[in-house]
């Protein structure tokens, strides 16, 4: 696990949980497929974005499961707002996604990536937007925290261990970085 300095308020003591919480919100929705929105031209999402793993010193990961599409199961993710660095944005979205301020424990893992947008998104960005620029960040913490979701974004969150972390992260990109921080051979 990779070394970091914890976060900034008050941490948990005691002895480590033996089962991984599973902590759901109820969030009704009768429409189930992915279909975005168009966007105004001011609206339209900033390519680049940020993923931050969060993990726990004794080797838990913590996951998210998206509100759509259906099934889709993440670490803290998010897209830059104009004028805004990689790292400002990490900050932002821990707190936005899960109630966590990070101070000066947010870890650059100096790691970025270019993937292609999914059609189905591609809605969101400007015309002739293919690809989106993604930076790695890492939050270690001393023991498991509360998370406060956004039932807006997020239905449900679990601590697990690295490997069924990387089973259920949906999210190639997301496992590459658990992998890494895990100490997993890809």
């Amino acid at each position: 696990m990779m070394p970091g300095p914890g976060v900034d308020d008050a941490v948990r003591s005691g002895p480590p949980f033996e089962e991984a919480p599973r902590v759901a919100l109820d969030v009704e929705s009768d429409d189930q497929t992915l279909e975005p929105l168009p966007m105004l031209e001011e609206t339209r999402k900033r390519a680049q974005s940020v993923l931050v793993v969060i993990c726990t010193r004794g080797g838990e990961f913590l996951l998210l499961k998206r509100t759509r599409p259906a099934g889709f199961w993440q670490s803290v993710t998010g897209s830059l707002a104009l004028g805004e660095s990689p790292r400002h944005a990490a900050a932002r979205e821990v707190f936005e996604e899960t109630g966590l301020r990070v101070g000066g424990a947010l870890i650059d893992l100096r790691h970025s990536n270019l993937f292609p947008i999914i059609q189905a998104w591609r809605k969101r960005y400007a015309p002739n937007v293919c690809f989106n620029r993604e930076y790695w960040f890492a939050l270690v913490l001393e023991t498991r925290r509360f998370i406060r979701l956004d039932p807006r974004e997020h239905t449900e969150y679990r601590w697990l261990p690295a490997h069924p972390a990387l089973a259920l992260a949906t999210s190639r990109t997301n496992r590459d970085a658990i992998r890494g921080l895990a100490g997993i051979s890809m």
